[in-house]
Parts: structure tokens; C-alpha cells; sequence
């Protein structure tokens, strides 16, 4: 699965462009260590992706290097104002090269208002040769000039919570973010606890 840096990007594709100005985009990122969901996926990995928005609409893809093979993600949406709130809602697919994992596919919804952003996603993960199992993801987020603190869980098939905090900035064009994860027992098998530095560089195109 894609990178916690992923959702300030969709935010901004959500909320920031419109039918007369529609938008490609790409992106190349680095993290020293992969963590999704508050679920280590692999060291040291390499991501690049491409974007397109236009009057809230947005699709992309986006893959990483997860040491066996790519994770390879697509997905598309909408986001709205709904008063001073702002929503979304999507879908993403997660996919892989090798045998590192099997598939996900996921209904996103997303609400913002102020310096707090909730999200939502309910999924399939088909489970190799096993029985598909449900999920569904949760997340609250509280951010305000670059500092973050985010609470966030997993239910039905999966289950556990995760906490993370961190902070983010923008020097000479290059985003650079710096934060603490902390994963519990039932979502890891084991307590698990992370600091990881990541960056990243968007184009236009």
C-alpha cells in the first residue's frame, strides 16, 4: 500500500484545481523506511507517480519498491465543498509485481473542515489463495503549520490502531517530513515503533 505522504497529495488534486484549469502532475519520493497504515512494507524505498485533476475530478498512479517486486497503485475520485467542509470520495486499487502481496481494492471518503481531516476506506483484499477478507480503515488527522498528529485503525478482518506524528516543510521546492509511528500488538503482532524521514519532489507537466 502507498506512502502517508500519498494523502496530502490527494487533498491538494481534490480541492485545488477546476475545469479551466485542469492539471498533470508527477512526483518522485524517497522514505528511509515504508510504512503504510502503520504497517512497515519495506527499507529505503524509491516511489514515482502521475496525476491528473480537473474541476475536482482527479486519476493517478503511483508505485513503489517494495524489495519484491512494485506496488503499483491506481485510483480516481471526486472531491467537493459541502459548506465549509470539504469531501471526497474514490477508489483505489493496490497491486503488486511480485509476491510481496496480493491485491486491495477500496472505497475512499474523506471529509475536511479546518485543521482536521477524516478519512475512511472500505476494502476487499483478495488473500492469495485464501478467502477474500473485508476491512475497513479509519484515520483522524489534526495538522497545523506543518505539525501533525494522526490516529488511526483497522476492523472487521484486520484489526489494531496505530498513532503517528510528525512535521512537514518545503525547502528550495523539495517537500521533506520527519515522523514518529507507533503500531500496537493486534496490528503488527508485535508493538512496533518507527521514526522515519522522507522526501519528495512534484512537477508539473
Amino acid at each position: 500500500m502507498n506512502t502517508p505522504s500519498r494523502t496530502g497529495l490527494l487533498v491538494t488534486l481534490l480541492t485545488a484545481t477546476s475545469v479551466a484549469n485542469a492539471d498533470w502532475s508527477a512526483n518522485l519520493g524517497f522514505a528511509s523506511e515504508y510504512y503504510y497504515r502503520g504497517i512497515f512494507q519495506e527499507s529505503t524505498s524509491a516511489s514515482g507517480g502521475i496525476d491528473f485533476a480537473t474541476g475536482g475530478f482527479y486519476v493517478g498512479t503511483w508505485a513503489a519498491d517494495v524489495g519484491d517486486g512494485l506496488e503499483v497503485d491506481g485510483y480516481f475520485g471526486y472531491g467537493f465543498d459541502l459548506g465549509e467542509v470539504d469531501l471526497t470520495v474514490g477508489f483505489t486499487g493496490y497491486y503488486y509485481t511480485g509476491d510481496f502481496d496480493d491485491t486491495y481494492q477500496e472505497l475512499n471518503l474523506g471529509a475536511e473542515f479546518g485543521l482536521l481531516t477524516l478519512a475512511v476506506a472500505i476494502g476487499e483484499y483478495e488473500n492469495f489463495d485464501g478467502p477474500t477478507q473485508n476491512y475497513t480503515f479509519y484515520s483522524l488527522t489534526l495538522e497545523k503549520n506543518g505539525f501533525y498528529g494522526k490516529f488511526g485503525g483497522l476492523a472487521q478482518d484486520f484489526e489494531g490502531e496505530y498513532f503517528e506524528a510528525g512535521y512537514g516543510t518545503t525547502i528550495a521546492g523539495v517537500d521533506l517530513a520527519l515522523s514518529l509511528i507507533v503500531s500496537n500488538e493486534k496490528l503488527v503482532g508485535d508493538r512496533d515503533e518507527a521514526i522515519v524521514f522522507t522526501l519528495s519532489k512534484s512537477f508539473d507537466l
